[in-house]
């Protein structure tokens, strides 16, 4: 039974769920990526996935698309055109197809096997898109049968038989005979001055000759008509006439056979129908999951982390459709960041309005359907979440005419629902919870609701006013407050989510800034609660004096930032400054080692000029040579040539061997304790690095190699890395360390 369970999940995202939360405009912008109807079709009817494997594997097939854009290995073109009408139409015993219908045919069975060669060659940089289409049968037979038979150009080809061959050779000569004939009785009558100025034209698909109306007697052959004006009559020419009724036995005789070949073509194609259909499913997956990858690429979407555990951690997650609409408008769209966990269960928003409490829970809500209906989400690499069998969301004004229910009636109907379906792996999503009632009886409500929910594990957030759910969600261990931060001045929304503080809702405030008498605000604090204002404007004080601890906090974060770049760029001038002083100290040494031989040659040749003794010249230079050959042997030694140098040697080496076994004795104690205590640093360093999460530009090197290369992106347990004139992967535990990213 719990292998049933784990294998089946989403059965209960409804209709209501994908609507709530705007999941149909996602799959428009989805489909706008797709390059055939069918691919379009597919994908605006995308629903959450049942089956756990299956989605992996969707998830999967996504995000290696999406990596093919980075890599050299671009996926193959895979368009394709319909041909759903020809399938069915091929699998009536006896029909045909237009030849063009065929060459449609013969075109996709090109595409899926140049495909299926392609991911056979790039399996491991494609192993699931590979799996997926090992699915699909690689053959040549229905390629070769059309191309036996069709031309590139669509047409039946003159050797699919000798019949056919015949006829076609035939037909050419008697439009041989048509044309001779034609044009003797064109020159014939032109000559005598029958013919208008024109002399032919074209009737029916029959040249015809252009006679003047006063000659028309004189032309022998059929009338076929006349110009407007009358003055010119058309007659196809006697001789040609007799001509044009054997073509037209000829061509009824060619097309017979036509026939005839095109349903032997279906007859030996007909067997293959089955195939044809799961290569357009096949085409029309391809080209979804294609539309998914390229409309991730645009919202720089990734795949997160899919946990085992039950948790949500989205760092830096965007609504994508709100920053679709933000980045037309030229407006910067704030991030969220949110986790729930067994020990954040629960998370309570408040705060004021147009705040963006209802934008934070929808992101969340979306971008789980996203993912579970096989969409990547914009989040950070760092993210994690969880498949749950059940979304529930309550978000938006229900009021319906039609039935006649109120808010507050549609809303305790959708609790009872939520009650019976909610559990431990559910997550919940409910927007100004408890509202459209009496506060006071609504709020008791909602609180028996969300102490339900909470006693049955359920995962969820809710946006409320009501401050006894703000205190409730103090009461309770893992549930915790959060509000939307505004700026307290201005009370203008920094559209930020702070977690562990209840938020204000600046009634007052807002009111008196949308130009309400002070007077009559006056008026309505004293009808309210004494102690319901003192707990509103403690709120409202501690979250001004977080928003004033939050920009300096931030202030000295950006100023550390600021001091880290400015001693890591003094470090990397300091170790160029080192570089070029150790070239020019080399190129220094070399320069006076060239000057020291200079001096020598120009001291010896000096001499010369003033001796012209040849023979103290060569002995002087000699002498040098040697001095310079010895200083050049003690640094570097020769290998010893004759035997009785091999013997010296090994005796030297074995003197050595001795004095260097003495002095390890000697010194074994020591090495055995410096031992110990080195193991024990490398023990910590090991775990250090262990534990170390590696991050994109850090700077590694594989275990079993030398080459240090810079992490490009992280998938997973697998990484990129860039070594400059290649990429290539790698998994996590292959990796050493060697210099962290810099910030």
């Amino acid at each position: 039974m719990s292998e049933i369970k784990d294998s089946i999940l989403a059965k209960n995202i409804s209709e209501k769920t994908v609507q709530d939360l705007e999941f149909t405009t996602v799959l428009t912008h989805v489909a706008e990526f797709c390059i055939s109807e069918l691919g379009k079709a597919k994908t605006l009817e995308i629903t959450p996935i049942l089956e756990r494997e299956k989605l992996r594997q969707e998830l999967n097939l996504v995000n290696e698309y999406v990596s093919s854009f980075i890599s050299e290995n671009r996926i193959p073109n895979h368009g394709f055109e319909n041909i759903s009408q020809e399938i069915f139409t091929l699998n009536i015993e006896n029909s045909f197809l237009e030849a063009s219908a065929f060459l449609k045919i013969s075109t996709i069975s090109e595409t899926v096997n140049e495909l299926l060669k392609f991911f056979k060659k790039f399996e491991s940089y494609f192993p699931t898109i590979h799996q997926v289409s090992q699915e699909i049968e690689f053959t040549n037979v229905i390629i070769d049968a059309i191309a036996k038979i069709i031309t590139s150009y669509g047409d039946v080809a003159n050797n699919a038989s000798p019949l056919l061959k015949e006829l076609r050779k035939d037909i050419n000569k008697i439009r041989g005979k048509i044309g001779e004939s034609f044009t003797r009785d064109l020159s014939k009558y032109a000559g005598a001055g029958y013919l208008d100025d024109i002399r032919e034209s074209v009737i029916d698909n029959h040249r015809v000759l252009a006679v003047l109306a006063m000659h028309r007697r004189k032309v022998k052959g059929n009338f076929l008509g006349s110009s407007k004006s009358g003055n010119i009559v058309y007659i196809a020419p006697q001789a040609t006439l007799n001509y044009d009724r054997e073509l037209q036995n000829l061509v009824y005789e060619e097309q017979q056979e036509v026939t005839k070949i095109l349903k032997e073509l279906a007859s030996t194609i007909r067997p293959f129908v089955p195939l044809l259909h799961s290569y357009l499913s096949y085409l029309t997956h391809l080209d979804s999951v294609a539309a998914k990858a390229k409309y991730a690429r645009s919202i720089n979407a990734i795949l997160p982390t899919i946990s085992s555990k039950k948790k949500i951690k989205f760092i830096k997650a965007y609504h994508p459709i709100l920053w679709k609409n933000n980045q037309l408008k030229n407006i910067e769209t704030i991030p969220q960041s949110i986790t729930l966990n067994e020990q954040q269960q629960i998370i309570v928003i408040s705060g004021p309005n147009a705040g963006g409490k209802s934008i934070t829970l929808k992101t969340i809500g979306l971008l789980q359907v996203m993912l579970q209906s096989g969409l990547l989400i914009p989040v950070d690499e760092r993210s994690e979440t969880y498949i749950f069998d059940t979304i529930l969301t309550d978000i938006g004004d229900n009021q319906s005419i039609e039935n006649q229910l109120s808010t507050y009636s549609y809303r305790l109907k959708n609790m009872r629902y939520f009650l019976r379906k909610c559990n431990k792996d559910t997550l919940f999503l409910i927007d100004e919870f408890g509202t459209g009632s009496d506060p006071e009886l609504g709020g008791a409500l909602a609180e028996i609701f969300l102490e339900e929910f909470y006693h049955k594990k359920a995962f969820g957030i809710i946006t409320t006013h009501y401050a006894n759910l703000k205190v409730l969600a103090n009461e309770l261990d893992n549930v915790t407050n959060a509000n939307m931060q505004f700026n307290e001045r201005t009370l203008e929304p920094l559209y930020k989510l702070f977690i562990g503080q209840a938020g204000s809702s600046f009634t007052f405030e807002v009111a008196q800034k949308n130009g309400i008498p002070y007077s009559l605000i006056n008026k309505a604090k004293k009808r309210v609660e004494t102690e319901k204002i003192r707990l509103d404007k403690t709120i409202s004080k501690l979250q001004k004096e977080r928003n004033r601890l939050q920009k300096n906090s931030d202030n000295l974060e950006r100023q550390k930032s600021k001091g880290q770049e400015h001693i890591d760029s003094l470090l990397e001038k300091e170790q160029k400054i080192q570089d070029k002083l150790s070239g020019f100290q080399e190129l220094y040494d070399s320069n006076q080692k060239m000057l020291s031989i200079g001096r020598k040659v120009n001291e010896l040749l000096n001499h010369y000029f003033q001796t012209n003794n040849k023979k103290l010249l060569n002995s002087e230079l000699q002498k040098w040579i040697v001095t310079e050959k010895t200083k050049y042997l003690k640094k570097n030694p020769q290998k010893p040539k004759t035997k009785a140098e091999k013997k010296t040697a090994k005796v030297q080496e074995k003197k050595k061997q001795e004095i260097i076994k003495k002095v390890e004795k000697e010194v074994l104690q020591k090495v055995v304790e410096v031992r110990k205590e080195k193991k024990k640093e490398a023990e910590i360093i090991a775990k250090a690095k262990s534990d170390y999460v590696f991050k994109v530009n850090d700077r590694v090197r594989l275990l079993d190699g030398n080459a240090v290369g810079t992490i490009n992106k992280i998938e997973k347990k697998n990484v990129f890395i860039n070594y400059g004139l290649f990429t290539t992967k790698a998994k996590i535990e292959q990796l050493e360390l060697v210099e962290k990213a810099r910030k």
